[in-house]
């Protein structure tokens, strides 16, 4: 997991024109496409990250809902199996807003709730 962590540190000041975005509040584990991916979300507590879980076969892939003024805007990139992760585009894009909210809250109440143990 740590390979994929410094993954998405290295991409994210792509992502945030203010800083570095930090995207490791989690893992969740959630199906897209018929394969398991991690989600974090990120410190400015609107972001979303989905990586594909280790040996998957849609892996290496991530995918990402960042925050704007109209809603979320979803982008991925990877080499992972195309039907793969075109099946969990597909699932991705169908989210509404309310749902990758629900998603972020996980992520930190997993985060919370690992730190607690």
């Amino acid at each position: 997991m740590k390979r994929y962590l410094l993954v998405l540190s290295l991409l994210a000041p792509v992502f945030a024109a203010a800083g570095p975005l930090q995207c490791n509040i989690g893992p969740i584990t959630k199906v897209f496409g018929s394969v398991p991916w991690l989600l974090y979300s990120c410190d400015d507590g609107k972001s979303l990250v989905a990586v594909s879980a280790p040996g998957s076969k849609a892996a290496p892939f991530y995918f990402m809902f960042s925050h704007t003024d109209t809603g979320y805007h979803l982008s991925g990139e990877g080499t992972g199996d195309k039907a793969r992760t075109d099946a969990a585009l597909s699932e991705l894009e169908a989210l509404r807003d309310a749902q990758i909210v629900a998603l972020i809250a996980e992520t930190k109440a997993a985060q919370n709730g690992a730190t607690k143990q």
